[in-house]
C-alpha cells in the first residue's frame, strides 16, 4: 500500500520538468492522477502512460488554466473519471522577461491569467469535493525571485508572491474541513527551458547555491510528496523554500 492508495491528484503544467515528476511521484505512491497540458496532448498523453505503469488510473486533459471555463471542463472530467479529487497541484506558470516600463495591460494579464488567477479558478473547481469528502492538500508553486526581486522580473514576482498571500487565506479557512494548503518555492532547479528568451542570454546556473548545484526535479516532487501525505499533517499555510541554502535578506 502506498502513502496515498486510492486517492486522485490533478497536477497542472505536468507534461514536463517538475510537473511531469510529481505526477510520477504521486503515482509511485498509488495516487490516480490527472495530467494537464495547455495545448501539447503527446506529452501529456506521454506522461500518463508512465503513470499507468506504476499501476494506477491516469487521465490526459488540455485546458487552459487561464481561462475558467477549461478549468470547470477540465476538473469535471476528473471527477466524472474518478469521482473525487483529493489533491491539487498547481504548476503551470509562464516567466517571461520585461522591463517594467515596457509592460503592457497584456504582458500583466497574461501572467496574472496562468500563475495567480489559474490557480484561483483550479482551487475553486475542487474544493467543494474536497470539502464535501473532508479531505484536501493543495500546493501552489512561487520562486526565488518574488523573494528576492530581479530585473524584468517584477509581474512575475508580484504574480507569485500573490500565491503566498492565497495559500495562507485557503488554509485558515479550510483547516477545520481537513484541507491543507501550503507553497513549494524552489530555487533553480536543472529543467529543460522550452523558453530560453525569458531568460534574457542566463539561464539559471548553480552560482550562489550552498550546496553548490542545482535542485532536480526529482527533489522538488519529492517535497510534493512529503507535503500532501500525512508525513507533512502538520503543515499548512506555510512557503517551503526548496533551494540548496540560497539564503533571503
Amino acid at each position: 500500500m502506498g502513502k496515498l492508495e486510492g486517492k486522485v491528484a490533478l497536477v497542472t503544467g505536468s507534461g514536463r520538468n517538475i510537473g511531469r515528476a510529481a505526477v510520477l511521484r504521486l503515482a509511485a505512491e498509488g495516487a490516480h492522477v490527472v495530467v494537464n497540458a495547455r495545448a501539447n496532448q503527446a506529452e501529456a498523453d506521454s506522461v500518463a502512460r508512465e503513470a499507468r505503469a506504476q499501476g494506477v488510473k491516469a487521465l490526459s486533459v488540455i485546458a487552459d488554466v487561464a481561462k475558467e471555463d477549461q478549468v470547470v471542463r477540465m476538473v469535471e472530467a476528473g471527477l466524472a473519471e474518478f469521482g473525487r479529487i483529493d489533491i491539487l497541484i498547481n504548476n503551470a506558470a509562464i516567466r517571461p522577461h520585461k522591463p517594467f516600463g515596457e509592460l503592457t495591460r497584456q504582458d500583466w494579464e497574461a501572467v496574472r491569467g496562468v500563475v495567480l488567477d489559474g490557480a484561483v479558478y483550479c482551487t475553486r473547481a475542487v474544493i467543494e469535493s474536497m470539502v464535501k469528502n473532508r479531505y484536501g492538500r493543495i500546493l501552489f508553486f512561487t520562486g526565488e525571485g518574488a523573494f528576492v526581486g530581479g530585473s524584468g522580473r517584477a509581474h512575475v514576482s508580484a504574480a507569485k508572491m500573490g500565491l503566498v498571500g492565497l495559500a495562507r487565506g485557503l488554509a485558515a479557512e479550510f483547516a477545520a474541513h481537513n484541507i491543507r494548503v501550503n507553497v513549494i518555492s524552489p530555487g533553480s532547479i536543472d529543467t529543460t527551458r522550452v523558453n530560453p528568451e525569458w531568460y534574457r542570454g542566463r539561464v539559471p546556473d548553480a552560482a550562489g547555491i550552498p550546496l553548490g548545484r542545482q535542485g532536480t526535479v526529482d527533489e522538488i516532487a519529492a517535497t510534493c510528496l512529503f507535503l500532501v501525505t500525512d508525513d507533512g499533517g502538520f503543515i499548512t499555510g506555510q512557503t517551503i523554500h526548496v533551494n540548496g541554502g540560497t539564503a533571503y535578506y
